[in-house]
């Protein structure tokens, strides 16, 4: 059984303020639904596995045992998200939870949460600030500059592309490909550029 995207976005809504926030789990959740397929996975239920990762963060920011995500998961529990689910979303910190990525759809999570936040601020920076002029050229450039968006584990992200069995250019293409195709929805269309 899946849960409802529409009541996943109810959730998010209901707790995540931020538009950031918002473009950072509807970005997972692209992702994701993107990578359903290649591994056999359910789109819906990866879809919203993405989407609820961090719905909880901006109430409990302080990430830890009784904070993010394990006070997200008891939520979800309570409004009927599959064990599923949350075990996948428990498993995007598991040096908090315990609970350790092992199927296909909780590496992807891992390998997808931090990529996303990267390309976006890719993104932010170009003049038009859209992610369809993003190319994977200019991801690799920025990927090297350990000072762009310092925050973003590179190796993190490295290791989980590589648990899935994807080459780390492959994963940043499929991963930026998902984001262009949602360019809308995600708020990163921006202006076209002048050249």
């Amino acid at each position: 059984m899946t849960f409802s995207r529409e009541n996943a976005w109810a959730i998010v809504t209901e707790y995540t303020q931020s538009e950031s926030l918002r473009r950072h789990m509807l970005s997972v959740e692209a992702a994701m639904r993107a990578y359903a397929p290649r591994f056999g996975g359910d789109a819906d239920e990866w879809g919203v596995t993405g989407l609820l990762h961090d719905f909880d963060y901006e109430k409990y920011p302080d990430v830890s045992t009784v904070g993010h995500p394990a006070a997200g998961s008891a939520i979800l529990e309570a409004r009927g998200v599959p064990e599923v689910i949350r075990r996948a979303i428990l498993a995007h910190a598991p040096h908090i939870t315990g609970v350790d990525p092992t199927s296909p759809m909780e590496k992807a999570l891992m390998a997808v949460d931090e990529l996303t936040g990267f390309l976006i601020a890719v993104a932010l920076v170009r003049p038009s600030k859209s992610i369809l002029d993003v190319e994977l050229k200019s991801v690799k450039k920025k990927w090297k500059d350990k000072l762009f968006a310092a925050p973003v584990n590179r190796e993190e992200i490295e290791h989980w592309a590589a648990e899935l069995g994807v080459p780390l250019d492959e994963h940043i293409q499929f991963v930026l490909d998902a984001m262009k195709a949602n360019a809308g929805v995600l708020g990163l269309v921006g202006t076209p550029a002048n050249e």
